[in-house]
């Protein structure tokens, strides 16, 4: 038997119309938002992103529990057969390939049982945006690319899953850093993932600094600056109802970058969304927006909090590094 998993729903119904699958398992986390805390047992993980989950979109968080239950416990299920890994090479998915590779070396599955079919590009699609934009007839030709994972391969996907939980960022480089023939596009999600710290710049996180770099002096919508921010990204990951938080979020400032239209309301796709005199500032690194509104966000372990965080994306490193004290 083998259990095909891929990244979500849209997925999952496009390999059962390819006939490849009649039940794959959508993994459907995600990973760059949010806790993903060590130090919690597996348990103890599903209910940190449940919540999470659960608050950010307005979901049934026991619902949401309930899924993530029935989706470790079908990962498992499968341990005595083979497995076919359905992923792109953006920073969703390669968090996700991270922790489900963790999990099947936990599992003990032979590494010559998973196979992983990973993407970046489709030949007519000139930025390509993930699987979900294939039609069903497109995806057997896709196996033509698949790999057989390697001890190593199962190796490193658990130091990255390791990495990206751990209360000290420290070992986001080392990930960053790395080429593997299977897990080709790890590194470089890595490298993504810790541009999300605040910058030594501007104290903005690359996604923050985008999303002003897109919106016009003279305003647009939150919709149309989302297309653009996907636009800027090499491979899109980021869902418009995450980018709108970010957006509030910047919005609800102590000390505002973006001026929303209508005020006050949440951020939808036609929210008017238009930069502040200190967004401006901020952009043009005159101003540090950690130092004007302090911090309260996760990436992975760490918990960034307060005016002085302790941890800074560092530009002329390009790494993750201590904060001055």
């Amino acid at each position: 038997m083998t259990l095909h998993v891929t990244n979500g729903d849209i997925v999952v119904d496009l390999l059962r119309r390819a006939g490849l699958a009649d039940g794959a398992l959508a993994w459907a986390d995600v990973l760059h938002e949010g806790p993903v805390p060590g130090g919690l047992d597996d348990e103890g993980l599903r209910r940190e992103r449940a919540g999470f989950i659960a608050g950010a979109d307005g979901a049934d968080a026991a619902e949401v529990l309930r899924r993530f239950e029935e989706r470790d416990r079908a990962l498992a299920a499968g341990s005595g057969g083979e497995y076919l890994l359905w992923f792109e090479a953006d920073l969703y998915d390669q968090l996700q390939i991270a922790q489900i590779v963790a999990g099947l070396r936990e599992l003990g599955v032979a590494p010559g049982r998973v196979t992983l079919v990973c993407i970046g590009e489709y030949p007519g699609i000139a930025h390509f945006g993930g699987l979900g934009q294939l039609e069903p007839g497109q995806l057997p030709g896709l196996l033509g690319a698949a790999t057989r994972l390697t001890a190593e391969a199962l190796d490193l996907g658990a130091a990255a899953w390791a990495a990206l939980r751990a209360p000290d960022p420290g070992g986001l480089g080392r990930i960053a850093a790395s080429r593997s023939p299977e897990l080709r596009f790890l590194g470089e999600a890595f490298d993504r993932l810790a541009r999300e710290y605040p910058s030594t710049r501007d104290g903005l996180s690359l996604t923050e600094r985008r999303i002003l770099a897109a919106t016009p002096a003279d305003g647009a919508t939150a919709g149309t600056v989302f297309t653009r921010l996907g636009e800027r990204e090499a491979r899109p990951y980021l869902a418009d109802l995450f980018a709108f938080r970010i957006m509030d979020r910047l919005a609800t400032a102590r000390v505002p970058l973006l001026e929303l239209d209508p005020p006050g309301d949440a951020v939808t796709a036609a929210t008017r969304l238009r930069p502040t005199p200190a967004g401006t500032r901020v952009l043009r690194g005159e101003a540090d927006h950690v130092a004007l509104n302090g911090v309260d966000r996760w990436v992975g372990g760490v918990h960034l909090r307060g005016t002085r965080p302790s941890w800074r994306f560092d530009e002329g490193t390009e790494s993750v590094q201590p904060a001055p004290t």
